[in-house]
């Protein structure tokens, strides 16, 4: 992790679970962390699990990834202030219960704006900040096990465009990869797959078939970690995680 000394993170999706575990770990291990959320007073709060001294570590700014607007802003406001960004991790995400065949459509569409465009307009800003500067980055990709087939806890299944948007990420992960290297930068890509993680997400029905069968948000946490830590040859492309006896 040396070379990552003070370098600038970018995590959204920073206000909870895998997201705030994620920004503590990168904290504690000598990096800058601007964290983005809607709920930016959550993400202020991770100060209070930080050591005084690494407080200042932690600049939160509120985002909404879906609207690219608030994209635009977070991100003029990261670029201003520490004159680009190093690693950005693509955590948020947007889970809703309901069947394509007959829920609203606005909550279809804001899955998709969230999982997927989400991505999309702050992977563009950050590999904008690491090609201008011809820095060596790291853009991680939170996906899930859903992107790799459909999850289905309980018999029909109530994901509805969720499992769609994360194989989309899981697509994504490879283009980014080819076009990184098509455009001549040596910038990484990482996909991390959990399987059941014990956070607010997960609904409860879900949670009930899976019982103490979960993982907790530093795990995957870990997984970031490990996956940025390594050599400047070496590139995991997809991490899956799942915990010891899943059901999927």
């Amino acid at each position: 992790m040396e070379r990552w000394q003070n370098k600038v993170a970018v995590v959204t999706g920073a206000s909870s679970g895998i997201g705030a575990a994620i920004v503590l770990d990168l904290i504690e291990n000598g990096l800058q962390v601007v964290g983005l959320a809607r709920r930016l007073e959550r993400v202020e709060a991770l100060c209070d699990q930080l050591s005084p001294e690494k407080q200042g570590n932690l600049t939160a700014l509120p985002c909404d990834v879906s609207d690219m607007q608030s994209v635009n802003e977070a991100f003029d406001t990261i670029v201003a202030k520490f004159g680009g960004i190093d690693i950005l991790v693509n955590n948020a995400g947007c889970l809703k219960q309901g069947q394509l065949v007959n829920m609203d459509v606005k909550e279809i569409q804001q899955i998709l704006q969230t999982n997927v465009m989400g991505i999309v307009h702050c992977t563009q800003r950050a590999f904008i900040s690491m090609k201008e500067r011809s820095f060596p980055g790291h853009v991680v990709l939170i996906n899930s096990v859903a992107g790799h087939g459909v999850v289905a806890p309980g018999g029909t299944p109530d994901t509805n465009i969720y499992c769609p948007s994360k194989f989309a990420v899981t697509a994504m992960t490879e283009i980014y990869r080819q076009e990184f290297k098509g455009l001549d930068t040596k910038i990484k890509v990482t996909s991390i797959s959990p399987g059941a993680v014990d956070t607010d997400i997960v609904p409860e029905n879900a949670r009930q078939l899976m019982g103490e069968n979960m993982l907790k948000a530093k795990d995957i946490s870990s997984g970031v970690l490990y996956a940025i830590s390594t050599p400047p040859h070496v590139q995991i492309h997809e991490m899956i995680i799942k915990p010891l006896g899943e059901l999927f």
